[in-house]
């Protein structure tokens, strides 16, 4: 097994350059994943019955998962720290390997973790700036602390917040060489950062802000939304977006969007920004807002496209509505020609193609007011306005209970939609979109329940959901029992042929088998260290030959074959794999390599 610094390593080189993926990125052999995740660590200790808890009341019942939520009735504002876990697996879900983030952190004298319950949290994201590096927010705050979450940070504190203790939060950063960066932020004051993506030096981060009672102070509206700040820079961020209405109004007072802006009447100061899915494309980010009575549950893009906003630019960037999303309020009765959407994670495939996850409403499936619009939206782009062509739903088995072992009958969890999600576009016309789903169960708090990893592969060229009729989500991992998942990312292989050579012994056959046999080698020839599984494709095999020992095919068919674990590869050093081939014509064999890390 390999040691949590070469998993660091590993993840962040997973998709290392978009620009060196080749032109048809189905030529790639299959990657990995990379899914974030939360243990609860409590105990019966943690909570005692009668404390005084930070946000108000006392406390119902102890610190024993899962029924500690129930302390969320006196306290609203109720929460507890929980480590923040990084999993590395196939695509089929299977474990490689997992990290402790929490204790990675703890070794450079800094208390990160993550609010077990607190579902928006924890998105993962990888740079395509050529960094490699990951990004996710936490808490600068120990495990097993209650309401951090709902806290003040402590440069922007809301004298009405219920919650008086403050903490900052955080950015992670996984870099290219395994080494982990910890940048505390001031952002998010009451309330939790969801999403931070690194561009060319500039956090990109979203989240909400806001605890108090009565009208939020200007220091808090300047506190959520879009905010921007740089690795390791200053902890009071800069909010991106233009001002909207006056500061110290009860109502209309944004940064970025207002409802104002669609004709409506200006609701609660600071809550119309209220984001928390974020993605950067084609050099344009895009957020969504799926929760919350105020603003509106749709696909904001930040700024003009092709233009990420900066710190000089950050006050006059608009924040709107992608032409075709929905414009209905968050708090009007959804109907079927005015949908009240749930949107959390967002991903391109293409300029043209956006899938959106749709949470669901959360209410309870017996509910009469329950929407179903759970699921993967498909976006379709005209060139002029977006438009809904179908919700991938098939598999998910909305409503319908799971069991989780050990987990009380009574709460079995079922799902509900989908929130983080990424997604890998295939060799044959496909795309495949991996997804943590969201959940409604009888618990107190469905952020707290034992979740789903999903997979879900579409055409991308279908336009109706009779088209897509056949397709079905498959699930990848449940989450054990005191366990959540949160945000999940696609680590394309990156491509190192120019970094190595190729070369292959004699052909051997063998009359028992009647296959051809050879070792096959691969030599660093470059200057710099490979670490990682290498997995080398076969390209322009002649037509009846056949690896009968490929690891699996890219989506143009051809084979590949993978080491069997990662390998350390210093300049100049090398390592063998046995190949395998039918040749029933016993023509003479040859192919094209193609190296890949992963």
């Amino acid at each position: 097994m390999i040691d949590n610094k070469r998993l660091l390593m590993l993840m962040a080189s997973g998709a290392l350059l978009l620009s060196n993926l080749p032109a048809n990125a189905g030529d790639l052999p299959a990657g990995n994943l990379v899914l974030t995740r939360s243990v609860y660590s409590g105990t019966a200790g943690t909570v005692t019955v009668g404390q005084a808890l930070p946000g108000g009341g006392n406390a119902t019942v102890n610190g024993s998962y899962p029924y500690v939520w129930a302390n969320e009735a006196p306290d609203a504002s109720f929460g507890i720290t929980s480590p923040i876990m990084l999993d590395l697996l196939t695509v089929n879900g299977s474990p490689l390997n997992s990290v402790n983030l929490t204790n990675e952190a703890a070794a450079l004298g800094v208390n990160l973790s993550t609010s077990f319950s607190s579902k928006s949290e924890m998105a993962i994201n990888q740079a395509t700036d050529g960094t490699g590096a990951f990004t996710l927010m936490g808490y600068i705050a120990p495990i097993n602390t209650l309401d951090v979450s709902n806290s003040n940070t402590p440069a922007n504190v809301d004298p009405t917040n219920p919650v008086a203790e403050s903490f900052q939060r955080a950015v992670a950063q996984i870099n290219i060489d395994g080494s982990l960066q910890i940048t505390p932020v001031d952002s998010y004051s009451g309330n939790n950062g969801r999403a931070a993506t690194l561009y060319n030096g500039i956090y990109y981060m979203v989240g909400n802000a806001g605890n108090g009672s009565g009208t939020e102070p200007t220091n808090i509206v300047n506190n959520t939304g879009v905010q921007i700040t740089t690795p390791g820079g200053n902890a009071n961020t800069t909010v991106v977006g233009v001002q909207n209405g006056t500061p110290g109004s009860k109502n209309g007072f944004e940064y970025g969007y207002s409802v104002v802006l669609n004709g409506n009447t200006a609701d609660k100061s600071g809550k119309d920004d209220n984001f928390r899915g974020n993605t950067i494309y084609n050099n344009t980010l895009y957020v969504s807002k799926g929760s919350g009575s105020n603003g509106i549950n749709t696909v904001y893009q930040v700024g003009a496209a092709g233009t990420l906003p900066n710190f000089a630019t950050a006050s006059s960037t608009p924040i709107s509505i992608l032409p075709g999303f929905s414009t209905t309020l968050a708090s009007a009765t959804s109907t079927p020609t005015h949908p009240v959407y749930h949107p959390f994670g967002i991903w391109f495939a293409s300029p043209t193609t956006l899938y959106v996850a749709d949470e669901g409403d959360g209410a309870a499936y017996t509910s009469s007011s329950k929407t179903h619009f759970g699921g993967l939206q498909k976006w379709i782009y005209n060139g002029t306005t977006w438009s809904l062509a179908y919700t991938l739903q098939n598999g998910l088995n909305l409503g319908t209970q799971y069991s989780v072992a050990g987990y009380p009958t009574a709460l079995n969890p079922a799902a509900d939609g989908l929130r983080n999600i990424s997604g890998t576009v295939n060799g044959d016309g496909t795309v495949t979109i991996y997804g943590v789903t969201s959940t409604v169960s009888a618990s107190t708090d469905a952020g707290a329940d034992p979740n789903q990893l999903v997979a879900i592969t579409d055409n991308i060229f279908y336009q109706t959901a009779a088209a897509a009729a056949g397709e079905s989500f498959t699930t990848l991992k449940t989450a054990a029992y005191g366990e959540v998942l949160r945000g999940v990312a696609y680590l394309a292989p990156v491509d190192i042929s120019s970094q190595v050579s190729v070369t292959t012994s004699d052909f051997i056959y063998s009359r028992a088998t009647r296959l051809y046999t050879c070792t096959m080698t691969i030599t660093n020839s470059g200057s710099t260290t490979i670490n990682g599984s290498l997995a080398t494709v076969l390209d322009n095999l002649p037509a009846g030959v056949t690896l009968t020992d490929a690891t699996g095919a890219t989506g143009s068919g051809s084979p590949y074959i993978s080491t069997s674990s990662a390998v350390i590869l210093a300049p100049g050093a090398s390592t063998n794999l046995m190949l395998k081939f039918s040749n029933p014509s016993n023509q003479s064999i040859a192919f094209s390599p193609e190296t890949y890390v992963q």
